[in-house]
Parts: structure tokens; sequence; C-alpha cells
């Protein structure tokens, strides 16, 4: 089938992960107290960046040409 979601789906996680990730630098730390002291958009930015480059790794990977089979010269088509 030539439906490969793992490209589009990379690049939303990738994009939204990114955001997020910048967001969580550039917030006031007073903001993120309130999480128990952790910058929840700093740490799930990083998760979906990290899932966004691993979809886009596999995509990437997907494309590459497949070796063709060998086949045997002497072999002719097979009779039953």
């Amino acid at each position: 089938m030539g439906l490969d979601i793992r490209l589009p789906i990379g690049l939303l996680f990738a994009s939204l992960g990114g955001l997020l990730v910048l967001y969580g630098l550039a917030s006031d730390p007073a903001i993120y107290a309130r999480s128990l002291g952790i910058n929840v958009n700093l740490w799930w930015g990083l998760v979906m960046l990290l899932f966004g480059a691993l979809m886009l790794g596999f995509s990437a990977r997907s494309k590459k040409p497949a070796a063709a089979p060998a086949r045997d010269a002497g072999a002719g088509p097979r009779s039953h």
C-alpha cells in the first residue's frame, strides 16, 4: 500500500512539541509553581518532539529502496 502515515504524524508531533518546548522555556516560573514545581510544557514538549523525530526517522527509513531479490539464472518457469 502506498499510504504512509508516519510522515504527517511525525511532522505534527515534532512541530507541536517544538512549540511546547519554546513555550516552556519562555514561561514564567510562577506559572508552573502550581504543578508541583514541574514545567509540564517543557517536559511534554520534549516527549512530543522525541516521538515526532522517531516517526520521521521511521518514515525516512521506509523510503529506502529494497534490494531486488536475487534470481537464479538457470531457473526457468516451473511446470507442474
